[in-house]
């Protein structure tokens, strides 16, 4: 079965992509540049080391599958057809890290990311974990 994907991007800083089987959606991710003092860094704790914050990186902010498709692999590639499109050198995300009982944390490593601190991004969510790698 052939997957597509439909990107649209605006003005360099937000990325987004949709990706379709068979004519239908079956999933997307998207992210948005963040750089140095962004509220999205001030928010971590501990303060991340200056070689993630110094320059820019990308925030992914979500990835979704429709559940027919989970356990496919398709996650992994609309990731990975996101970021080839991208030039940031660091590409960070936020994750419960109760999410799936831990599944989801656990695929995150998987990928690369690692742990640098935590954040909760406002008072009434979960304190979730930073993570991070190089793109």
């Amino acid at each position: 079965m052939a997957v597509a994907s439909r990107w649209v991007l605006t003005a360099g800083t937000v990325a987004s992509l949709l990706a379709y089987a068979d004519g239908h959606a079956i999933g997307y991710a998207y992210g948005n540049r963040i750089g140095h003092g962004d509220r999205y860094w001030q928010r971590t704790s501990p303060t991340p080391a200056e070689e993630y914050t110094s320059g820019p990186a990308l925030a992914l902010k979500e990835i979704g599958v429709r559940p027919a498709w989970r356990g496919t692999g398709i996650a992994r590639r609309i990731h990975d057809a996101l970021l080839a499109t991208r030039d940031e050198p660091y590409v960070t995300l936020m994750v419960n890290p109760s999410a799936g009982d831990g599944k989801v944390h656990e695929l995150y490593g998987s990928w690369g990311y690692k742990d640098i601190g935590r954040s909760q991004p406002s008072p009434a969510s979960p304190v979730l974990s930073v993570m991070i790698r190089a793109n």
